[in-house]
């Protein structure tokens, strides 16, 4: 396994210095943030680390280039955002820009794209099984042709208010995950797993990395911290933040050595990526001393130490 992170959370930083921080803090690999560039509804959303509108043959030639001479891999182009937006022009550029980013990744050969399937969220499950029908076929072809695997994040994207009532990715559970890979049967049509998001909603995040074993493309390191007295006052019809909170890996409730353990089960040895958040609970932790340096280099140096017992 190569283990990397996400890089969304250095919005300050260029490409150049994102790798550089990438190979001197010790990673194999980045999951290589490309949002539309200027761009940003939510946190993290318009971080653009590689301009994809405009990735040109020369471009590629020196990102290439600049991966081999640092020793870092790119482990795949993230964008997640929501392409079933209810907001028709909203959805037309999420989906213009999803396909500028697989072409991206043809050409640098990555060959991945870490993404959401997004999710209307005022409407039925159902209703959005049938509005996958109709929008997702097309992207998949795409990805074929291109040749690049698409790995889906099972993130509910259900935080607070703004998401309220159903979230705005339908990739959340593997129920719905059968019945979207019965839907489109590709082999470029994956999962990029995340076992943070089951522990809030109670679910088993071992069991499906058996279930879908040759599905899962790509993985996240980030924990959660389900707070039982909290949901105790509040119940499972709450905001998700109101009853739990993300951790960095080792401070949740992930037990890692299982997840671990289950992926070398499976015969992974592909890209980890440590996904770092700037939640306000990190926040506070990380700059409690009051010292004046970004928290998230802290935070990088704890959760790669962690997690690196593990990872093989």
């Amino acid at each position: 396994m190569k283990l990397g992170f996400i890089t969304s959370i250095l919005q300050d930083y260029d490409f150049e210095q994102t790798i550089d921080f990438a190979a001197k803090a010790g990673f194999q690999c980045m999951e290589v943030a490309c949002w539309p560039r200027g761009k940003a509804e939510r946190r993290y959303a318009g971080v653009s680390h590689l301009d994809v509108a405009n990735m040109n043959r020369a471009m590629a030639d020196q990102v290439q280039q600049l991966c081999k001479e640092k020793g870092v891999e790119i482990s795949s182009l993230a964008y997640y955002p929501n392409t079933m937006d209810p907001d028709p022009q909203k959805r037309a550029e999420a989906i213009a820009h999803l396909e500028k980013v697989i072409d991206a990744a043809a050409m640098l050969d990555v060959n991945m794209v870490t993404t959401f399937i997004g999710r209307d969220q005022y409407k039925t499950t159902e209703e959005n099984l049938e509005l996958f029908r109709q929008i997702w076929p097309a992207i998949i072809r795409r990805a074929e042709e291109k040749k690049v695997r698409i790995a889906i994040e099972n993130c509910p994207m259900l935080f607070g208010s703004d998401q309220w009532p159903g979230g705005q990715n339908l990739f959340t559970t593997p129920a719905l995950w059968k019945k979207m890979f019965e839907m489109i049967d590709s082999p470029y049509f994956g999962i990029n797993y995340d076992p943070s998001h089951f522990v809030w909603q109670m679910m088993d995040y071992i069991q499906p990395i058996y279930d879908f074993k040759d599905k899962i493309f790509h993985v996240h390191v980030k924990d959660i911290k389900l707070y039982k007295q909290k949901l105790a006052a509040c119940g499972t019809m709450a905001y998700p933040l109101d009853y739990m909170s993300p951790k960095l890996p080792g401070l949740g409730d992930v037990d890692w050595g299982k997840y671990i353990s289950a992926l070398t089960d499976i015969g992974y040895d592909s890209y980890v990526c440590l996904e770092i958040s700037q939640e306000q609970s990190l926040l506070r932790y990380w700059q409690r001393d009051k010292v004046q340096i970004p928290h998230h280099r802290y935070a990088w140096k704890s959760s790669k130490r962690y997690i690196e017992q593990f990872v093989i």
